[in-house]
């Protein structure tokens, strides 16, 4: 899901009157309960459509089933929609008890806030003993642990193994002249290389971030994240690389116009439907893309590959982009809210997770269900990395986030240079 995004991943909603609808109905501050103690709760998450949704609506009636005091209502939000809806109903005090949190500067932002309910004692040992170290790291700030893990989320290159093979192209692509190839080869029976999202900016923009991820060093990523300064040279690089790969032609025709994950037309869309080969995206990936086949299940000659290395820059070879995924509870959140994110650590849970979604569950012994060579793949990949980055819109805050994603798309859109995405960057850090 992206996003999560990475995912998400990745992916649904309702319109901002329903959702402040059952914030007020389902006690999105803090639950409501009664005399007899009865508790309900809201989640908000992004799973809109396909085995997404259904595993929601699985994973809270089986919960309450062994609380048969507690009602969870779920409200589904559109994956683009869904951080501005959330951010305002947190400021109006209308939170959702549990929420799908994307981590990085945006949940610090929250955490500053006292928006946020500190997770780090409601942990129990069962979840202790099943997730990586590493997991609650990445969900914490401060030493203690504001989100729950749920999923690894480490993006690279989706591609289709058959039309690989029809295009003649024998290897994954392990440098940008070897991308290069690959686009040229694609073209030549037909196909668009590259789908691209860019109607929604941060499909797009992850394409700046990963060339980024590989100009500038892991000092300067986190420099940046602390100071907002991106006066390194290496920022302005990785735009000039972006820009001389789109002047290749990669992407699918209209893809400015194009969505990352509704309908067929979307770019997930085009590698459901082989009319296209590859798509750069989180681990939510593949099942948002198994929702758009026609039979709605997994594509069986999906593929993954990690960003091709490049040449001369700073970054650290083999440094991947990708998180790990989880959820919050809001601060005034009922005690129940823990336990259900404990729930959804379990290895049943977890397992019904990585079944829906086919993306890579948090529970060690969950993983051992995986079955998908694209899912080894990058789990491969992931664990050998020196060090994974959240997505930069993540890492650096909603403000600068959106600035970015925003001045990659101007520049595609031949409406900008690479220097311009860094100063609209600047700028928007500067405005706080």
């Amino acid at each position: 899901m992206k996003r999560n995004i990475r995912v998400v991943g990745a992916i649904a909603l309702a319109a901002a009157t329903a959702m402040l609808a059952a914030g007020c109905s389902s006690g999105g501050s803090g639950g409501s309960g009664d005399s007899g103690g009865k508790v309900s709760m809201s989640l908000w998450d992004n799973a809109t459509t396909g085995p997404g949704a259904a595993f929601w609506k699985s994973a809270v009636k089986d919960f309450e089933s062994t609380h048969k005091n507690v009602t969870i209502k779920i409200q589904t939000v559109q994956n683009e929609d869904f951080d501005g809806k959330l951010q305002t109903a947190l400021n109006s005090g209308d939170a959702p008890d549990i929420f799908m949190q994307r981590g990085g500067g945006k949940m610090a932002a929250m955490v500053d806030a006292g928006q946020l309910q500190d997770l780090t004692n409601s942990v129990d040992a069962a979840t202790k003993k099943a997730v990586g170290e590493g997991a609650f790291k990445s969900q914490s700030i401060g030493g203690k642990l504001y989100a729950m893990p749920q999923t690894v989320g480490p993006e690279g290159i989706y591609y289709s193994k058959d039309l690989f093979a029809k295009a003649g192209i024998d290897a994954v692509p392990k440098t940008i002249d070897e991308l290069n190839s690959a686009v040229s080869k694609l073209k030549a029976i037909g196909v668009a290389p590259v789908a691209v999202g860019a109607k929604d900016a941060w499909p797009a923009a992850h394409w700046y971030y990963n060339f980024a991820l590989r100009e500038c060093s892991k000092a300067t990523l986190d420099k940046a994240a602390s100071t907002l300064k991106f006066d390194n040279s290496c920022w302005v690089k990785a735009g000039d690389d972006l820009k001389k790969f789109a002047d290749t032609d990669p992407f699918n025709q209209g893809f400015l116009t194009t969505s990352a994950q509704q309908g067929a037309g979307s770019s997930a869309g085009l590698i459901a439907t082989h009319k296209a080969g590859m798509e750069l995206m989180g681990s939510w990936d593949p099942g948002t893309i198994a929702s758009l086949t026609a039979d709605q299940k997994p594509l069986p000659d999906l593929g993954w590959f990690p960003f091709p290395a490049i040449s001369g820059g700073d970054g650290e070879p083999g440094a991947i982009m990708g998180s790990v995924g989880g959820n919050s509870c809001s601060a005034k959140a009922p005690k129940e809210c823990a336990e259900f994110l404990n729930y959804l650590a379990t290895k049943k849970s977890q397992e019904a997770y990585y079944k829906a979604f086919n993306a890579i569950p948090v529970n060690k012994e969950a993983q051992g269900l995986i079955t998908e060579s694209y899912l080894k793949d990058s789990i491969v990949e992931f664990n050998k990395a020196p060090y994974a980055s959240q997505f930069l819109d993540t890492l650096y805050g909603q403000n600068v986030g959106n600035a970015l994603n925003v001045g990659v798309v101007n520049m595609l859109a031949g409406k900008g240079s690479p220097a311009d995405i860094i100063k609209a960057v600047n700028q928007a850090a500067a405005k706080g």
